[in-house]
């Protein structure tokens, strides 16, 4: 199953929208070095943040996963950047090109746990 993690983008209040802006930077590098350090799981960075207007933006991971093990690892990376950058997070999975999100968490929806999420993803 192939699938992706995104940092929340859309429907922020103008104070999250701006700390956001000023953190794509750290954010870009932080999921740049964990696509390096995991480039063998077939890991890919999306980085869509070209628009102007932060709600258009797609930034995070896609990769697949055969067993709930294999989300501890991104799922730990997402909880560390929404606690660090009081930020919110996506994960779903990738059928036909579709993002198809499962779940939210982070700093304003809770921290991610793993086995519910593998749970939700069906694995």
């Amino acid at each position: 199953m192939l699938i992706y993690l995104l940092i929340a983008c859309d429907r922020l209040e103008e104070k999250r929208e701006k700390k956001l802006r000023q953190n794509l930077p750290e954010l870009q590098a932080a999921l740049q070095a964990y696509v390096d350090a995991n480039a063998a799981n077939n890991v890919t960075l999306i980085n869509e943040c070209e628009s102007d207007d932060c709600e258009d933006w797609q930034l995070g991971i896609s990769q697949p996963v055969t067993k709930n093990i294999h989300l501890n690892f991104p799922v730990d990376l997402f909880n560390r950047l929404a606690e660090q950058y009081d930020i919110d997070c996506e994960v779903g999975y990738i059928e036909d090109d579709v993002r198809e999100p499962v779940s939210y968490f982070g700093k304003y929806e809770g921290k991610g746990e793993a086995f519910l999420i593998a749970e939700y993803l069906g694995l």
